[in-house]
């Protein structure tokens, strides 16, 4: 008995002895992502705390500003516009749509996930990137961070909330962030270079092919040749 005894404590030794070398290297959690490393960020409209280590790449404008964690090949894009609500109903049309919505620190956000061919070729053999969009709109302002993974990212992009891509960054991201309101937010019918009225037709015809008239965008683009 006393034998057996000895064993069974020798293998709880081990065994605890290899799950602390998981724990440290961060074998179940993707690993090096994991290392504990996370990168906190600060703008005029939102702060919070990346997973991973992440760059700031571009602030030429202070309502858009671009990151990059290099080790993992993901970008992240974070802007405010006044209206983001519009601009997802832009989105609706090119077949991003049916977002899963979450609620972290008092913030309701709206979490797209969606593909795209590197340098816009239709005709590229490469594997499309992987984005992911979390949108949320306040009362004066919206929010939006783009996280932008590269097709040779090692990360499990899986197009869903359990996929390791949501999971280990962009929940946790969700989680850190404060939102705040700031001066000088741009207007989003100046971000498509049309006046108030001239935004407001293009929104009617999208919230009319929501509704199901699918036929109005052929029929402006028959107008527009004309």
């Amino acid at each position: 008995m006393e034998n057996k005894n000895i064993i069974i404590i020798a293998v709880v030794v081990v065994i605890i002895a290899i799950l602390g070398v998981i724990f440290a290297t961060g074998i179940l959690n993707g690993g090096e992502k994991t290392a504990g490393v996370t990168t906190p960020f600060k703008t005029e409209f939102m702060e919070g705390t990346f997973a991973g280590n992440v760059s700031l790449e571009n602030n030429s404008e202070k309502v858009m500003y671009s990151y990059e964690d290099k080790e993992n090949k993901i970008t992240y894009n974070i802007s405010t516009v006044d209206d983001s609500d519009a601009l997802m109903n832009i989105y609706y049309l090119q077949g991003v749509k049916n977002p899963e919505k979450r609620s972290f620190n008092g913030n309701d956000w709206n979490i797209y996930f969606t593909q795209a061919v590197q340098g816009n070729d239709s005709n590229s053999s490469d594997k499309p990137m992987n984005i992911i969009i979390c949108q949320s709109q306040g009362e004066k302002q919206g929010y939006l961070i783009y996280m932008i993974i590269d097709a040779k990212s090692k990360v499990n992009a899986t197009l869903n909330t359990y996929g390791e891509s949501y999971t280990g960054f962009v929940e946790p991201l969700l989680k850190s962030i404060t939102l705040k309101e700031s001066k000088n937010v741009p207007k989003i019918y100046d971000e498509f270079g049309l006046t108030k009225d001239q935004f407001n037709q293009q929104m009617d015809l999208v919230k009319q092919y929501k509704a199901g008239n699918t036929s109005v965008l052929q029929q402006q683009q028959e107008a527009a040749a004309e």
